[in-house]
């Protein structure tokens, strides 16, 4: 085994050349006794000087970089410095320290508002567009691993959807239930007290039953779905992730997509048709309550107005709807949970983006589904 030798530097030469010969172990371990050498090291005016690094047996970053320092001294000071005989297992670590030490600053300009803004809504145009092909990217996904799974419906586990029904569905019952009938209360009684400057307060009941049926109801109850299953859906997947839990799926050969994702899908599916029929009838008695209290309204009367000017099918066009955003929401939840990048802050972030995607993308589907209907004529 080869003796390594400590460090040293040493100045010498004339005639207006110096050359400075550098050998030894230069690492961590010895540049600091070597620091008051290299900082003594003072050539005569106007000589060049050649660092000779010929005899260095041993060298580290924290070497390179004294040696670099001294180069640099050396240079500011006005002498023609440079390094010799640099050997070639040392050469890429002398290159790479200069690469870093001699790239430009980035030129600095001053703040302009109305450009910052400009180039900030630039940026979040660029990302919205990644993002949208993204989620493009993941709906394919869904649709290849839901289509393999019908073709092998053994796949198709059981439990898990019946258990992700009970938590989205059951379990919202109570919070779905109470905000559609104080919403139905609410729009009897403004409905009435608008309706009744012109003699008209029986046409509440066509107010609440139209709205309610055809939108309020079933958008309220996506709204609160994705509110809270859509958040939890993230929360669990980005839960597993960081705890590498999917990963270990992957390596496994299980698919996430058909075990976490698939599952939740179909479950919402399900459930939420099922929830908007529940918020549609505790809106109406919520809205019959309030016509019986302020109205004089009979219950028989506000079945029988409610049954003439209110349509099946706008009790159907609610429904009809369910089904795609009880997709949407669980696509966007299971999605920001496969981005968490692997802390817990990650998970707080991904879970509020989902909710505010999820809503986001409910009221825009409502709204493309109401201008459809009417274009139908439904």
């Amino acid at each position: 085994m080869a003796v390594l030798h400590k460090g040293t530097l040493a100045l010498s030469g004339g005639d207006g050349r110096c050359i400075v010969t550098v050998d030894g172990v230069w690492d961590i371990t010895t540049v600091q006794s070597l620091d008051d050498s290299v900082r003594a090291i003072d050539p005569p005016s106007g000589s060049a000087v050649r660092i000779d690094l010929a005899g260095i047996e041993k060298l580290d970053t924290a070497g390179a970089w004294v040696l670099f320092r001294l180069r640099q001294r050396l240079t500011d000071a006005g002498y023609d410095t440079a390094f010799d005989n640099v050997k070639p297992e040392f050469q890429n670590l002398f290159d790479h320290i200069v690469a870093c030490q001699e790239k430009p600053e980035l030129e600095k300009r001053p703040f302009h508002p109305i450009l910052g803004m400009v180039e900030h809504i630039g940026y979040r145009t660029v990302q919205a567009g990644k993002e949208a092909a993204e989620l493009l990217s993941f709906f394919g996904e869904i649709c290849v691993a839901f289509a393999h799974m019908l073709a092998n419906p053994k796949r198709i586990k059981l439990i898990p959807v019946v258990s992700q029904m009970q938590q989205t569905g059951f379990n919202a019952l109570p919070i779905v239930g109470l905000l559609s009938f104080l919403i139905g209360i609410v729009i009897a009684f403004q409905g009435a007290d608008q309706l009744r400057r012109f003699g008209a307060e029986i046409f509440t009941v066509n107010l609440l039953g139209v709205s309610f049926l055809r939108e309020i109801g079933i958008l309220i109850t996506a709204i609160i779905v994705a509110g809270r299953s859509g958040s939890a859906f993230t929360a669990q997947i980005g839960t597993m992730k960081v705890n590498e839990e999917i990963d270990a799926m992957s390596a496994l050969g299980l698919s996430p997509i058909q075990l976490l994702v698939i599952p939740r899908l179909i479950a919402l599916m399900i459930v939420l048709p099922l929830l908007g029929f529940y918020a549609d009838i505790l809106g109406l008695i919520g809205g019959a309550i309030m016509s019986i209290i302020v109205l004089d309204i009979s219950l028989t009367r506000f079945i029988d107005q409610l049954q003439s000017a209110v349509p099946m099918w706008a009790f159907w066009v609610g429904i009809i709807k369910a089904p795609f955003f009880a997709f949407v929401i669980a696509m966007i939840g299971c999605y920001n949970g496969l981005k968490v990048a692997g802390s817990a802050e990650s998970v707080g972030q991904m879970t509020t983006k989902a909710v505010v995607q999820a809503i986001f993308l409910v009221i825009v589907l409502d709204a493309f589904f109401s201008v459809l209907f009417s274009f139908l004529g439904i």
